[in-house]
């Protein structure tokens, strides 16, 4: 794509738009890391390296990206935990541009992504896809990126989970070989990362039978705390430890589990299915929940203060009409953030629900 183009328009959009098991949200949400390292808000020396198999490798200035972010780009995007959002314009360019101007070597069959992240966060594509449907951009429907969503420069690929997409973009290297990415390495999220075809959100379960019988036998939980547990089939587990803190529990089925006074606090069960479950009495403060589905546990008393709430289902709806809701009798959810709308004015909506000086967490972010 030459400079001729600029000012371009491009239109990335389905009639069909929203992907198997995800749901439509009002806003650009936020997910991940907040904020990158301190080199990455240093505009006066931040620069984006593009080297490995190419024949031109070169450095630019953000003053050279922003001459470059010249076209917009409305599309939909899909997030790993849950949520999708229609209809978002950016501003910025195809990565096909930086691509040419490189000149990669025959060889080169992967571009690496790395991110000003305090974690080392990165991320890879194949050439193929990141050459046709990857972005550089700077701009969110007409506004700078917040910090949170990638300022001052993300990647951006539509066609693929947003954990393909990179905040704080720093570094683009081509590949002989794959490199996976952060996701992929700490949490097995799916490597090809399409909503599409598949649900391709993870790859396989983390434990084999065994070690899941020892797990739900365990009276400790110490061991485990440092790992991360993949799509395992905890359904209607009585744990005998109530200490969980911290554990993380990702795409699990915990459905029915018995889970009545436990410590969940600082847990992460992103996208686990806690239908049915009784979590009366339990501490799940500062909890990252993203995804995760309550409907018709028992959260009587149950504490979500400054839980991560994005996309977090509190009631679903039946093929019949009926409302399939959690029992909420006491619950408290202050300083809890990213909760949609719907869900909670299910909560407000329960008369029994005991609010205390309860302020919104919905906020706009761009």
């Amino acid at each position: 794509m030459s400079d001729s183009n600029h000012n371009s328009k491009f239109i990335i959009q389905k009639s069909n738009w929203l992907p198997p098991g995800q749901t439509a949200t009002d806003r650009f949400r936020v997910t991940g890391e907040r904020g990158p390292t301190e080199a990455g808000l240093d505009e006066a020396n931040w620069r984006l390296v593009v080297d490995g198999l190419v024949d031109k490798p070169f450095e630019l200035t953000l003053d050279e990206i922003y001459a470059l972010s010249t076209y917009e780009l409305m599309t939909d995007i899909h997030c790993v935990t849950g949520w999708s959002y229609k209809g978002i314009r950016f501003t910025g360019f195809p990565l096909a541009h930086l691509l040419n101007q490189a000149e990669p070597k025959q060889a080169a069959g992967y571009v690496w992504f790395g991110a000003y992240s305090a974690r080392n966060h990165d991320t890879s594509l194949p050439i193929e896809i990141a050459r046709l449907e990857t972005w550089l951009v700077t701009h969110a429907d007409g506004e700078p990126l917040a910090v949170e969503h990638g300022y001052p420069v993300r990647t951006l690929t539509p066609a693929r989970y947003l954990y393909k997409s990179l905040k704080w973009v720093h570094h683009i290297s081509l590949l002989a070989e794959d490199r996976p990415g952060f996701w992929e390495r700490t949490s097995l999220y799916h490597h090809n990362a399409d909503p599409w075809p598949g649900d391709q959100r993870y790859e396989t379960g983390t434990m084999k039978p065994k070690a899941i019988a020892r797990l739900r036998e365990a009276n400790s939980f110490d061991r485990y705390r440092d790992k991360v547990i993949i799509s395992i089939d905890l359904s209607g587990w009585a744990p005998k430890c109530l200490d969980m803190h911290g554990l993380q529990f990702k795409n699990c089925n915990l459905r029915g589990a018995r889970l009545a006074g436990v410590d969940l606090s600082g847990a992460n069960l992103t996208n686990s299915d806690l239908r049915d479950a009784n979590l009366s009495g339990a501490d799940l403060r500062e909890a990252d929940l993203e995804g995760a589905n309550f409907a018709g546990a028992d959260l009587t008393n149950t504490d979500f203060c400054g839980a991560n709430l994005n996309v977090v289902r509190f009631f679903e709806s039946m093929e019949d009409g009926t409302i399939h809701g959690a029992t909420v009798t006491g619950m408290q959810w202050e300083g809890a953030v990213e909760l949609y709308i719907e869900q909670e004015k299910y909560l407000k909506d329960s008369a029994a629900c005991r609010v205390i000086n309860h302020q919104s967490p919905i906020t706009n972010h761009q």
